[in-house]
């Protein structure tokens, strides 16, 4: 009856020990743009996204010793603007990224610290919340539209998970969210040539529940 007893409880705690397979989780952090350029006869402007706050949540599958999944979304309140060195314009915008990743750590699952490497696509929208500019800057160069636009969105990244407790994870990760230049949000004028990828690079803290 002893040895069954301790066979039990020692099983009881080796499952306590493993790692939950599902995880949700929040995250706050910040996204800083390397933005584009439009350029026209003789003249050019810097044209992007407003570097400010972003927050958003995951969902989780750690099902593999070394790879896993997670569905993630994220807002970050940033405005479309143009820039010469003279002169600002931007209107109200704010973003959204929906996309789905593959995490690869090089740690087993039972580790508390496990770092990874997380690549992933989805899609990006860039959402106008307030009115255009009147009058417009730079008509010569570009105009800023009140036209919601959606693009093919690429993530690359990497960051590391610690559990705290049995159910609870803190994280911390840098993602790099790129596409293509929003033309018809941030329009060049007839003939100008718009250049450059958009790139949200967005360093997050979260904390999440595992079960």
């Amino acid at each position: 009856m002893g040895l069954k007893f301790l066979g039990a409880l020692l099983f009881a705690s080796a499952c306590f020990a493993q790692p939950q397979p599902f995880e949700i989780g929040g995250a706050i952090g910040y996204g800083v743009y390397r933005n584009g350029t439009i350029f026209g006869p003789g003249a050019s402007a810097e044209a992007g996204i407003r570097n400010r706050f972003a927050a958003g949540f995951e969902v989780g599958e750690d099902l593999y010793e070394h790879f896993s999944g997670e569905i993630r979304y994220l807002y970050q309140d940033g405005h479309p603007f143009l820039s010469t060195s003279s002169v600002k314009s931007d209107m109200q915008g704010q973003s959204h990224a929906f996309h789905y990743d593959v995490l690869v750590h090089p740690t087993r699952r039972d580790r508390r610290l496990r770092p990874f490497l997380a690549g992933g696509v989805g899609i990006k929208g860039y959402i106008v919340a307030g009115p255009a500019p009147f009058p417009q800057a730079l008509p010569n160069i570009a105009t800023l539209v009140t036209h919601d636009e959606w693009k093919f969105l690429v993530t690359v990244g990497g960051g590391v998970k610690y559990r705290l407790y049995k159910n609870v994870v803190l994280r911390g990760d840098f993602l790099d969210y790129l596409t293509a230049f929003p033309r018809r949000q941030i329009a060049p004028a007839l003939n100008n040539t718009a250049r450059g990828i958009f790139q949200q690079f967005t360093p997050m803290f979260g904390v999440g529940y595992s079960f």
